[in-house]
C-alpha cells in the first residue's frame, strides 16, 4: 500500500500536510510518497522524513487554490496534483490524497486516471455525520449540470463505497428533493426518480434537506450544485451553533458551571461535527482512488483521509464500483 499525497496543497502549507502524512505511517504503516517541492517539504518535515515509510518525489510546481483548475493543470505538467495522480497511473501508488485546489484535483483525476467505466462524470462524496452513524452526500461540487442518468451513477458508486468503506450492509439511497412526494423537485429530479426506481439500488425515495441528518438514509443524491450548496450550509450552520451555544452558556453563572461539569460531552458532540474524523471525500467515477480534503485541513484530517484513501483501496470499492454500474438497469438508463 502506497499513498501518494500532494504535499503542496492546502491552506496551511506544506507544514501540516508532511505532519499528516507522518502520523499515518506511524499509526498506520502505510507508506506514503510526499509529491512537491523538495527543499520545501525537508524544511518542514524534519526528523519525520527519516522513516523510512515516507519518500519524496520531487517537482517544481503547485496549482494555488485560486487558479482556474482545467488550465492549470493542462499547462503547470510539473504541477504536484498532477504528479501526484501521474504516480497512480504508473502503478507506483495505489491512491491519491490532496487538500489543495478541489476542482484541480478533479480535473488531474479525469486527465490522468480517465473515467471509470460506465460513469460519465466525476462525483465529490461528502461524508457527513448522521444521526445513527454516517452519510454520505454526493455530489457536492464534482458536477455541476447533470442528466438524470448522472444521479443514478452517483447512488449507485456512493452505495457500494458506504458498503465497503463505512460498514453499512445496504445503504438505504434517497434523492434530494423539495419534497418527498413522487413528482416533486425539478426536471432533473423528476426523471431521475424512475430511474432509481427500476433499480437494484435499496432506494427510499425521496428526501428532504432536512433528512441529511436525520439517521433515517445513508446516501443521499444531488447534483453538484445543490450538494456544494447544501455542504457549505452544513459547515457554517455548525460553527454557528457552537459559537451560539458558548455564548449562550457564557452568559450567567449557572450556565459557566454547567458548561465546565459538560466539557466532555461538548468535546464529543463539537468532534461528531467535524469533517477531520474521514478526512476527506472521496472523488468517485475516476478510474483511481482519490481524496479531496478540505482547504483548510489540519494534520489529523490529512492522517484520516489517508487512512480513508488505503481502506478504498483494501476493500476493492473500484472494482464493486465497476461491477455495478455494468448492471442492465445503469446502462438502460445512460442510453
Amino acid at each position: 500500500m502506497r499513498i501518494s499525497v500532494d504535499a503542496m496543497g492546502g491552506d496551511h502549507g506544506p507544514g501540516v500536510v508532511v505532519d499528516g502524512a507522518a502520523w499515518a505511517a506511524s499509526e498506520f504503516g502505510i507508506q506514503v510518497t510526499l509529491v512537491g517541492n523538495r527543499r520545501i517539504i525537508e524544511e518542514m518535515g524534519g526528523s519525520h522524513l527519516a522513516s523510512e515509510l515516507i519518500d519524496v518525489h520531487h517537482c517544481e510546481e503547485a496549482v494555488d487554490m485560486d487558479e482556474s483548475p482545467l488550465k492549470a493543470v493542462r499547462q503547470k505538467k510539473e504541477a504536484s496534483i498532477r504528479k501526484a495522480f501521474d504516480l497512480a497511473r504508473t502503478g507506483e501508488a495505489d491512491a491519491v490524497v490532496s487538500a489543495g485546489n478541489s476542482g484541480a484535483t478533479l480535473v488531474a483525476g479525469v486527465l490522468t486516471l480517465g473515467r471509470l467505466k460506465g460513469a460519465e462524470r466525476p462525483g465529490i462524496a461528502s461524508i457527513l455525520p448522521g444521526r445513527h452513524g454516517p452519510v454520505v452526500l454526493i455530489d457536492v461540487g464534482g458536477s455541476v449540470d447533470c442528466r438524470p442518468a448522472h444521479l443514478l451513477q452517483f447512488g449507485v458508486m456512493a452505495q457500494a463505497f458506504a458498503a465497503s468503506c463505512l460498514d453499512i450492509p445496504s445503504p438505504r439511497v434517497g434523492l434530494l428533493s423539495i419534497g418527498e412526494e413522487v413528482g416533486k423537485g425539478n426536471e432533473q429530479v423528476r426523471h431521475a426518480y424512475p430511474l432509481f426506481e427500476r433499480s437494484t439500488l435499496n432506494f427510499v425515495g425521496n428526501v428532504e434537506g432536512r433528512d441529511i441528518f436525520a439517521g433515517d438514509v445513508d446516501v443521499i443524491v444531488c447534483d453538484g450544485f445543490v450538494g456544494n450548496v447544501a455542504l457549505k450550509l452544513s459547515e457554517g450552520m455548525a460553527s454557528a451553533m457552537t459559537r451560539m451555544l458558548k455564548s449562550a452558556l457564557n452568559k450567567t453563572l449557572l450556565g459557566r458551571m454547567g458548561a465546565i461539569l459538560a466539557e466532555r460531552n461538548f468535546k464529543d458532540f463539537k468532534k461528531s461535527l467535524e469533517y477531520e474524523e474521514y478526512g476527506g471525500a472521496p472523488l468517485l467515477g475516476i478510474n483511481g482512488v482519490g481524496i479531496v480534503c478540505h482547504g483548510g485541513s489540519s494534520a489529523r484530517a490529512i492522517k484520516n483521509a489517508i487512512a480513508l484513501a488505503a481502506s478504498y483501496v483494501e476493500n476493492g470499492v473500484l472494482e464493486k464500483m465497476a461491477s455495478q454500474l455494468n448492471t442492465v438497469e445503469v446502462k438502460k438508463a445512460t442510453a
